[in-house]
C-alpha cells in the first residue's frame, strides 16, 4: 500500500461538488485515511507550491487556493500516486479525458478543482505539510483485498 496527499481545491466546495469527488476517490478504491477541510493560509499554500516559485503564475496559485476552504486528503491504495493521477486527470482541462475529474469538472486551468501528489516523494511532503501524525488513521478495511 502507499498514499498519495489529495486537495479538492476552493471550486469543488463553492461548487458543492465534494462529495461526488470523493465518491468517485473510494469508487475506484482508494481508502482515505486523512480526511479535514481547511482554510489554507498563505503560508502553506505558498510551502505547497514551492516547485513553482519562479514561475510566472504562482501568485495566482496561490491567491486561488486561499480563496476559500480546501478538503485534504489522505487516501492509500496500491500504487496509490498512479492511480490517483489517472483518475484526476491531465492538468489542462482541454487535455484531460472525459471520465477523469478534471475531464467531467474542470474548466480553467487556473481554477483547477483537485491537487494530487505527483510522485511518492511529493507525496510524503504534502502529506506532512497538511497533516500530523495524529490525523491519520490506517484502519482494518473490511473491502481490503477485494481491489
Amino acid at each position: 500500500m502507499s498514499r498519495c496527499f489529495a486537495m479538492l481545491k476552493p471550486g469543488v466546495v463553492n461548487r458543492r461538488l465534494v462529495g461526488e469527488v470523493i465518491e468517485r476517490l473510494e469508487k475506484k478504491g482508494s481508502k482515505i485515511i486523512g480526511l479535514k477541510m481547511v482554510h489554507p493560509t498563505r503560508e502553506i499554500a505558498e510551502a505547497h507550491y514551492a516547485e513553482h516559485k519562479d514561475k510566472p503564475f504562482f501568485g495566482e496559485l496561490v491567491d486561488y487556493l486561499v480563496s476559500g476552504p480546501v478538503v485534504a486528503m489522505v487516501l492509500q491504495a496500491d500504487d496509490c500516486v498512479v492511480i490517483t493521477r489517472k483518475l484526476v486527470g491531465k492538468t489542462k482541462p482541454a487535455e484531460a479525458e472525459p471520465g477523469t475529474i478534471r475531464g467531467d469538472y474542470c474548466v480553467h486551468t487556473a481554477r483547477n478543482i483537485i491537487h494530487a501528489s505527483d510522485s511518492d516523494e511529493s507525496a510524503a511532503r504534502e502529506i506532512a505539510l497538511w497533516f500530523k501524525d495524529e490525523e491519520i488513521f490506517d484502519w482494518k478495511d473490511c473491502e481490503d483485498g477485494w481491489y
